[in-house]
Parts: structure tokens; C-alpha cells; sequence
């Protein structure tokens, strides 16, 4: 399996994920099991629905802990990057990508959460190609299908949450 790789953060987004693997860890864990306990008492659990919704509410609980636990383990905190022309992560970027201007953030989704912004991780096939590029540089970046996409770096500014 191949090794987490680090997460950049600011301050307030590392806040906001640590209390809320607290409350999953804490209280919501306690919630699920008493819920599940409750319909588990109300008989067949063949034909029990409120049994199964709680037992799948509770996976996806630990789905979450498990990416809360991840993330934070391998996380960078740090101040968001003033802008300078390069392209780093926790930046937004203007690009004309296959003649459509797009302007999005350059990190982790739980950076921009409660944004509006797209969210693109440095490690995709975009991010790889743009990542440490100037304002005006042009490159390309294989899609998913095979074909050449080209990217034009507009702008880059400094991101406020």
C-alpha cells in the first residue's frame, strides 16, 4: 500500500477536523451504538430497517474517523501562502484549461470546506502539471481517456476562507 502522503492545512481547517473526530469519537459513537442497541431490541434483525440504516450510518461514521485519523496524522499546518505568481498549494488558481477559465483551490477539500471553490489535490493529473508553474506558462496534462488537456496559468491569489 502505498504511503499517505503529507496534507497541507491551515491552522483553522486542522481546528475544525480534529473537534470534529472528537465528536465522531466520542458522542457520535456513543449515539450510533445506543441506537443500534434500540432497534436491535425490537426483534428480527432479517427484516429489522431501522437495525440495518443505524449498522450502515455507523460504517460510514468509521469510514470517516478512519480519513479524519489519516488526514491529520499526515497533516502540515501552516499559514495560507501569500501569492506570488507560482502556483502552490492552498492557492487558487485562474486557468484557461481546454478554452474554459476555471478558478479553483489547489489543495485539500477540507481546506475549502463551506467554499464554493473547486477543490483540486496537488496530486492529481492537474495539479501535477501546474503545481510550481508561473502566471502565463502553458502546459498539458494527460486525462483519464488518453487525450492531451491544455492549461493556461491566468492568475494565482492568496486563499480567504
Amino acid at each position: 500500500m502505498a504511503e499517505p502522503t503529507q496534507t497541507w492545512l491551515t491552522q483553522d481547517a486542522y481546528n475544525r477536523l480534529t473537534g470534529e473526530l472528537a465528536e465522531l469519537t466520542g458522542p457520535g459513537r456513543k449515539d450510533i451504538a445506543a441506537r443500534i442497541e434500540a432497534a436491535r431490541e425490537e426483534g428480527d434483525l432479517k427484516e429489522n430497517g431501522g437495525y440495518h440504516a443505524a449498522k450502515d450510518e455507523q460504517g460510514k461514521m468509521e469510514a470517516r474517523i478512519r480519513d479524519l485519523e489519516s488526514l491529520l496524522k499526515h497533516a502540515v499546518v501552516g499559514e495560507v501562502p501569500q501569492a506570488s505568481g507560482v502556483v502552490e498549494i492552498g492557492t487558487v488558481i485562474t486557468a484557461d484549461i481546454f478554452g474554459d477559465e476555471e478558478r479553483f483551490l489547489l489543495g485539500n477539500r477540507e481546506l475549502a470546506d463551506g467554499s464554493d471553490l473547486d477543490v483540486f489535490s496537488a496530486e492529481s493529473p492537474l495539479g501535477t502539471a501546474i503545481l510550481g508553474r508561473k502566471v502565463g506558462e502553458e502546459v498539458s496534462y494527460a486525462a483519464p481517456n488518453g487525450n492531451e488537456i491544455p492549461v493556461k496559468i491566468l492568475a494565482v491569489d492568496t486563499y480567504v476562507s
